[in-house]
């Protein structure tokens, strides 16, 4: 089973604007004659592009014994094994971002939300959401589109 991760009209948004933005920042300083300026803005962005695409959720795929995440530029593989729980959960507005994108290429890196805890997110839209906890207490919040049928799956999965 194989599901793609739909990314919110907002981050889509989102991340045309501020890339827009940083590519007429770089032209702006190639303009003013701030060459070696404009050089290394231009590697900081490339960069952070990169590191965007790295983490970037693609889709979410099941197998008979790995959930994985499959983002732009690679796979992370969790063994079904290692889950605990999962459950559909859906962020709240009390979620807070300690260190990743709240919708640059999507929702990714380290979150907190309150009774959750700390979490690793890799999701596009917030609707499309299920928590999965591992045995040894980290958890990940997953999103794409049929996001109950891979609850389903994966809690048949783990009955077994």
């Amino acid at each position: 089973m194989k599901e793609k991760v739909v990314i919110s009209a907002g981050s889509i948004v989102w991340t045309c604007i501020v890339f827009l933005f940083l590519c007429s920042l770089i032209l702006h300083l190639l303009s003013r004659g701030l060459e070696t300026i404009s050089i290394i803005f231009s590697a900081c962005l490339v960069i952070w592009c990169l590191a965007c695409l790295w983490y970037a959720p693609m889709y979410i795929s099941l197998s008979a014994d790995t959930l994985s995440i499959h983002r732009s530029l690679c796979i992370k593989d969790i063994p079904v094994s290692e889950i605990k729980s999962v459950h559909l959960h859906q962020p709240t507005m009390a979620e807070r971002r300690l260190c990743g994108s709240g919708g640059m290429f999507g929702y990714w890196g380290w979150f907190f939300e309150r009774p959750v805890g700390k979490y690793f997110a890799y999701y596009g839209k917030a609707s499309d959401c299920f928590l999965v906890e591992l045995r040894n207490g980290r958890k990940y919040l997953l999103g794409c589109r049929n996001a109950p049928a891979i609850v389903k799956a994966l809690t048949t999965e783990l009955k077994k």
